[in-house]
């Protein structure tokens, strides 16, 4: 799964493979109708290199989109039986296309932990996967709950990344007197709060201090913590003051707050933007960001539009090109190992 030469790598791109999708059309057609059924790439192959070939060498990290997440919409045995087949194609594709797919992040049912640590295994072991994949929050829980912490200790010991993608869903209101979201608010803005929240819960937990070698990659550039840099450091500089649990933080971090909010991977996938980019670089470094686009999602050119934007706002950034070169394709290759 490492075979790829490729100049650039989409270090998270969504896919839905073919049988996998068909068994959600046959059983979840809502969903199926919802985003699938309207984004061929998703799971005609065809398509999808169609776009991919209007950029050169490029090759991609498979990620199973689109949200809901699996455990929003399936039960926890068709959601185990779901992820393996998923999990499968991915494998197939990335064994079939190696040129086009570096590798694969594993999907898993998040609501059967035990079965979840079980997928990893066989996906990391057997099929040479490498990472998992999970969501800001399992069903409303925040992954910093005590079930989910075997996974991220699993991880560490592989040396592999979590990727964690934003979930919030209409039915997460912004007022408590209203019942759900409204001008696509829950996703547009909401996402990117849930992946700071999920960022801070991890950060706070002492998962980074627990596990200095456990690697997170966050989806859409670490949501908003680049732009509130300086309001992480001013405000979680306070660990003596009793309000909220501030008082908490002393007991678990031994150093600022903000330098476990650095040890997070973080893509590029904001259609462009060179100015957050460079923020972005600013609090990361170059050697903790790489390329990616959110394709097909997000796009109505699938993903043709959001690539020529995110190419042209990193080609923009003033950075050296060592820097773009470790962008748009080194850092992906050294996160998930490929040249193992």
């Amino acid at each position: 799964m490492s075979g790829t030469m490729a100049e650039k790598i989409d270090g998270y791109a969504h896919i839905s493979p073919p049988r996998y999708t068909a068994s959600l059309q046959k059983e979840f057609p809502g969903f199926y109708n919802q985003i699938l059924g309207f984004t061929p790439p998703l799971f005609d192959m065809r398509a999808r290199f169609e776009v991919m070939d209007a950029f050169g060498s490029v090759a991609q990290v498979l990620t199973v989109g689109p949200v809901p997440p699996l455990e929003v919409f399936a039960p926890p045995e068709r959601a185990v039986s779901l992820a393996k087949l998923a999990n499968d194609e991915m494998a197939e594709l990335v064994d079939e296309y190696p040129e086009r797919f570096a590798a694969a992040i594993a999907l898993l049912p998040m609501n059967d932990v035990e079965a979840a640590l079980q997928e990893a295994d066989r996906a990391i072991k057997e099929l040479g996967f490498k990472g998992v994949y999970v969501h800001s929050n399992i069903n409303g829980k925040p992954l910093d709950a005590p079930e989910f912490l075997p996974l991220f200790e699993k991880m560490a010991a592989f040396d592999l990344p979590v990727y964690i993608h934003p979930w919030r869903g209409n039915d997460y209101p912004e007022y408590p007197t209203e019942k759900e979201s409204k001008y696509a608010i829950s996703s547009t803005f909401g996402w990117p709060y849930e992946t700071t929240a999920a960022m801070t819960r991890l950060v706070f937990t002492g998962y980074f201090e627990r596990f200095p070698e456990l690697k997170v990659v966050t989806h859409h550039c670490g949501g908003m913590v680049s732009f509130y840099a300086e309001r992480i450091a001013q405000h979680y500089s306070q660990m003596g003051i009793s309000y909220h649990d501030y008082a908490d933080i002393s007991r678990v971090l031994t150093k600022a707050p903000l330098e476990y909010y650095k040890m997070f991977y973080n893509d590029t996938a904001i259609h462009g933007n060179t100015p957050a980019l460079m923020l972005a670089y600013s609090l990361w470094g170059a050697d903790h960001i790489f390329f990616a686009a959110d394709m097909p999602l997000g796009d109505p050119e699938f993903g043709k539009n959001s690539y020529t934007k995110t190419i042209a706002a990193i080609e923009a950034m003033g950075i050296t090109d060592a820097e773009k070169d470790q962008i748009f394709a080194g850092n992906v290759r050294r996160l998930l190992r490929l040249g193992d």
